[in-house]
């Protein structure tokens, strides 16, 4: 175990978690590598585009090379993609060494990729319940053993997770996607009991309703759907993808160097709302 960095209430020191850079703000990801799983499109994209607005060389990873391919291209010159599914387990580590390779050994995973799939569990089938963990919670899983050893070796990093309102409260209809949401908060705080000895901080994000396709395709011709989710968030309104993204930022940046472990809703409050 390593031992505690003395740090004090005015100086930011130089350590595993600063990278050697103490001169960067408590905020930036300035020499951060990440690599953002389902990055091409809604959160994931939201999370890169904070990234590279703070610093990072980001990797997008999907399944679709020309979505990633644009959003790439959209975020410039600091991000990068490849084509890759978190359930082909047995590939994992041919990714991240052409991520090595291309940009440099990976000092961020964002877990993000996921499906969904709405439907009454009487209905479900068995093999449509596993589909959606093998994607939600077994494909975050495998890569993050894909990273971690990694990481532990040089004494620095973070995995971050995005679990959802569904890991927080009954919703209906959703009982696959639920569970596996659930696995990933037990995950989490197991993952960081074990990784963060040895410099690696692990936590999530819990997203409300954040503005999307998905989300206006989801409240689509169901105006009181919509008004019961306002009416239950705090804030009022929906989220925007930025919110994740900024929340983001902070969990992986010097500024969160003494959280792991945590799940931190991003949600307009609506986990506590009534």
């Amino acid at each position: 175990m390593k031992s505690p960095l003395a740090v004090s209430t005015n100086t930011v020191a130089s350590g595993p978690e600063t990278n050697g850079r103490s001169d960067a703000g408590p905020f930036s990801l300035v020499g951060e590598t990440a690599v953002v799983t389902g990055g091409g499109t809604g959160l994931g994209l939201g999370i890169a585009r904070a990234f590279v607005a703070a610093g990072a060389q980001v990797v997008l990873v999907g399944r679709r090379a020309e979505i990633l391919s644009q959003s790439a291209a959209d975020l410039g010159e600091n991000a990068t993609w490849e084509v890759h599914d978190v359930t082909l387990h047995e590939e994992h580590g041919e990714l991240v060494q052409r991520i090595v390779d291309r940009v440099g050994s990976p000092t961020i995973l964002v877990n993000n990729a996921g499906i969904h799939l709405k439907k009454l569990a009487v209905e479900m089938s068995a093999a449509e319940f596993a589909e959606v963990l093998q994607t939600n919670l077994i494909g975050a899983f495998s890569m993050s053993q894909a990273v971690l050893p990694g990481m532990i070796q040089r004494g620095r990093g973070n995995v971050l997770f995005v679990a959802s309102m569904a890991s927080l409260i009954g919703l209906p209809k959703v009982s696959a996607y639920s569970a596996a949401k659930a696995g990933i908060v037990g995950l989490v705080r197991s993952l960081a009991a074990e990784a963060s000895p040895g410099g690696v901080r692990v936590n999530a994000i819990a997203p409300g309703w954040i503005e999307s396709d998905m989300l206006r395709s989801s409240m689509s011709g169901d105006p009181e759907r919509e008004a019961k989710v306002i009416a239950r968030t705090p804030l009022n309104r929906f989220g925007a993808p930025d919110d994740v993204g900024l929340a983001a930022t902070f969990l992986c940046s010097m500024a969160a160097k003494f959280i792991t472990g945590v799940v931190l809703p991003v949600d307009g409050g609506a986990s506590i709302g009534f």
